[in-house]
């Protein structure tokens, strides 16, 4: 038996567009010619000619949301508390609080490249793609959804592309046991452009995230900006995202990686 791996996570990077302007990450280089200012201090009477080669070391200066690259969203993220569907109400966890076994389980793609730009996915849409590749879902199995926006990372309509899941097909997830979802999209919901036109013709403002707030009902994890998922088979691999540990936080950025076992020979 060998075991494969495939990278699911986008890059952090300066240049590529995955957030809004307002949102994106700054990285600051600093390379091995431009740090012995930094090591001298440790070090009084060091001269760089006395460093090997006179290099110091290579670092990075980093200014990120929790929410920058691909990362996984806290039930805390959506709501200030969460699972009401069992009458009574609990404080949201935060992403240090999210239990590790929701983090690593079998996947689950289902293939949505075909629905247009700011379509809300439905459950009855869910349950017939489910039905087209035959599968029954399994409680905490991670469910990712491919869209259209992963064949436009990187490009300037990214943030507005792809379809989104809307509440009730969030909840029919949710009330089969599942507790991890994900996206190659920049949100679990519909692009915010295609929800304000929406918005602004009904003034309905339950539109509005309607995808996370299901965590509001009960608690779940999802993943979003995932990458590279159109090389995946519908079931038949594991999901790895751990979240980094931040105390407190709505969010941890994540290495999501699909790992598949195969027969040698």
């Amino acid at each position: 038996m060998s075991r494969r791996f495939v990278d699911l996570s986008i890059y952090l990077e300066n240049d590529v567009v995955s957030d809004p302007p307002a949102f994106k990450p700054q990285i600051q280089y600093f390379t091995h010619e431009q740090t012995y200012e930094q090591i001298e201090p440790f070090f009084p009477g060091l001269k760089k000619s006395d460093l090997p080669d006179g290099e110091g070391w290579a670092v990075e200066l980093v200014q990120l949301s929790t929410h920058n690259g691909t990362h996984l969203d806290a039930p805390y993220h959506f709501h200030s508390t969460m699972d009401a569907a069992t009458g009574k109400p609990q404080r949201a966890i935060s992403i240090d609080e999210v239990p590790l076994e929701w983090c690593f389980q079998p996947g689950v793609k289902l293939d949505f490249r075909h629905l247009p730009d700011g379509h809300v996915v439905t459950a009855a849409e869910v349950e017939a793609e489910l039905a087209r590749i035959g599968h029954t879902l399994s409680p905490l199995e991670i469910v990712v959804v491919n869209t259209r926006a992963g064949s436009r990372y990187g490009n300037n309509d990214y943030v507005s592309s792809g379809c989104g899941m809307g509440l009730e097909a969030t909840l029919y997830l949710l009330e089969r046991g599942v507790r991890l979802t994900g996206t190659d999209a920049w949100s679990w919901d519909a692009p915010f452009v295609h929800t304000a036109e929406k918005y602004k013709a009904s003034q309905d403002a339950s539109l509005i995230w309607e995808g996370h707030k299901a965590g509001r009902h009960i608690g779940y994890c999802h993943l979003e900006k995932l990458h590279n998922l159109e090389a995946l088979p519908p079931t038949g691999f594991y999901i790895s995202c751990f979240p980094h540990k931040i105390r407190g936080a709505s969010a941890g950025w994540t290495r999501a990686v699909a790992i598949f076992d195969e027969a040698l020979g």
